[in-house]
Order: structure tokens, then C-alpha cells, then sequence
């Protein structure tokens, strides 16, 4: 879904086919305000763009747009600014928001993770566990993070899993199978075993599911440069680097998207300009 129809749908979500009662009720219809928002905290935001284009929405011009997204903030650093109709700022702030604090929160998370991987040569990556709906918004915030992404969809590339390799009988026809389809080959395995099945096949990555870190010591001298290795599973920040210095090429964590703390952001105004 694109960006301005998850706006469209978050707005009107808010309202409920009504309006901003509250405001109408204790707000005059043409007091003016600068609103400001501001990180409670320290980490890395993601959402600038979306917030942006949320206060335009509702019809706000006077915006100043003080970081960008991928930036390092801290505790009272001001990020967006706005002057416009009271009533107006407060109709986009909750959604605004929303954006703001759930993008910042997984691009901090990411962050994190990076961090944990330092002095190796593993990326993390995230993974298909997103939001409905925003998906390329949520892979975006990974980016500015320090993350990488995975496949956007199924369509991007082939990514062989237990249920497949049941399917079609067994590793070996399943990979047969997908091979005139000229898309990249990600093949998941459950074990050293099936991991040598596989080798000859020539896959571009396998992913190791659930291995411990001294299992993917092995895998990686058995594969020994011919493809990548995705290490997937159990892994968390204080076991990362365990993982990142085994030799894989990259860590999948779900984590980042599905289970990020939002970012804490304020939105502080004042009457008049």
C-alpha cells in the first residue's frame, strides 16, 4: 500500500466518519499555533517524510523539516516543526505520531543490532514479519537503521522452505524446480545433513534454522565460499555477535519489525506564531 493511501486510511480511521470534536468544542477555528516535534529519548528516526506528508494532508504548508530520516537524534532534539490552523495540527498529530514513534522504533532497534555485530563482517536483515500495509515503509526504516532487507515479497526471489521441500518430495526436485525461473535461490535447512544435500546444487544462500553458532562454524567450512549464509532463529542482541562471528554472511531477525518498542516522540505547541 502506498503512502498516501495508508494516510487516507489512518485519518479517516481516527475520525470515524465524524470530526474532531474535541478541538471543534475548545479551539477557535482560526487560532494559530507552532507545534514542534520532539524526541524524548536518544536513537534513530524513520517516519520524518511520512509525518511530513500527514500535516500536509490535513492541509498545514508552514513546515520545517529539521532532521531526515536515517539521523542519530537525542533527548530534546527538535525534528519537525509546523505553524498552521490549531485544529489542523491536532487532527494529524495522534497519526502523525504513529507514523513517527513506530518507524523511529525499529530504526533504533536496528541500530542496536548493527551495533551488536560490529568487528564482523555479518549484516542483519530483516525479514516478511511487517505490519500489513506497510511493509515497504517498515523495510524502509530497517535501511535508515543500518539494516538490511530481505525480499520485499515472493515475487523478488525464491526462498525454499520446510513445507516446499514436502511438497515437491524432496530438496534436490524442489531446487529443480525453481531453477528455470532465473530468480535468486534462498534455501532453508534444518541441519548439517540437509545442508551437504544442498551443496552441490549450488543455491546463492541457505539459511540455517535454528543452528546453534557452533553448527554454522561447520556449515561454513562445508560451503567453504560457494554461497551465503543466512543464520535464522533463537538468535537475540546479547548472542549476535556469537552468531556474526561464525562466518555467516547474515543474521535474519524478525524482531526488527515485528517486535520493535516504538520511539518515544512529543509533540509540544504554543499558541500564536
Amino acid at each position: 500500500m502506498n503512502l498516501d493511501s495508508l494516510i487516507e486510511l489512518a485519518l479517516a480511521e481516527d475520525l470515524r466518519g465524524g470530526s474532531d470534536v474535541t478541538s471543534e468544542a475548545t479551539i477557535a477555528a482560526d487560532a494559530i499555533s507552532t507545534a514542534e516535534f520532539i524526541a524524548r529519548g536518544e536513537g534513530v528516526v524513520a517516519g520524518i517524510a511520512a509525518a511530513v506528508a500527514v500535516l500536509k494532508r490535513v492541509g498545514l504548508t508552514e513546515i520545517d523539516v529539521i532532521t531526515k530520516d536515517g539521523d542519530r537524534v537525542h533527548k530534546g532534539q527538535r525534528l519537525i516543526s509546523a505553524t498552521g490552523n490549531t485544529r489542523k495540527i491536532l487532527l494529524a498529530e495522534r497519526t502523525a505520531l504513529n507514523f513517527l514513534t513506530h518507524l523511529s522504533g525499529i530504526a533504533t532497534t536496528t541500530s542496536h543490532w548493527v551495533k551488536a555485530l560490529e568487528g564482523s563482517n555479518c549484516k542483519v536483515r530483516d525479514t516478511r514479519k511487517t505490519t500489513p500495509g506497510f511493509r515497504d515503509l517498515e523495510k524502509d526504516a530497517v535501511s535508515f537503521g543500518g539494516g538490511t532487507n530481505h525480499r520485499l515479497g515472493l515475487s523478488d526471489a525464491i526462498l525454499i522452505k520446510d513445507n516446499h521441500i514436502q511438497a515437491a518430495g524432496s530438496i534436490t526436485a524442489a531446487i529443480e524446480r525453481v531453477k528455470p525461473l532465473g530468480l535468486p535461490i534462498e534455501i532453508e535447512v534444518d541441519n548439517l545433513e540437509q545442508l551437504k544435500e544442498v551443496i552441490p546444487l549450488r543455491p546463492d544462500l541457505v539459511l540455517l534454522d535454528n543452528f546453534e553458532p557452533v553448527d554454522c562454524i561447520k556449515a561454513v567450512a562445508l560451503v567453504n565460499g560457494a554461497f551465503k549464509l543466512e543464520a535464522s532463529g533463537g538468535i537475540t542482541l546479547e548472542n549476535a555477535k556469537a552468531y556474526a562471528v561464525t562466518g555467516v554472511d547474515f543474521i535474519a531477525v524478525g524482531a526488527l519489525t515485528h517486535s520493535a518498542p516504538a520511539f518515544d516522540i512529543g509533540l509540544d505547541f504554543k499558541e500564536g506564531k
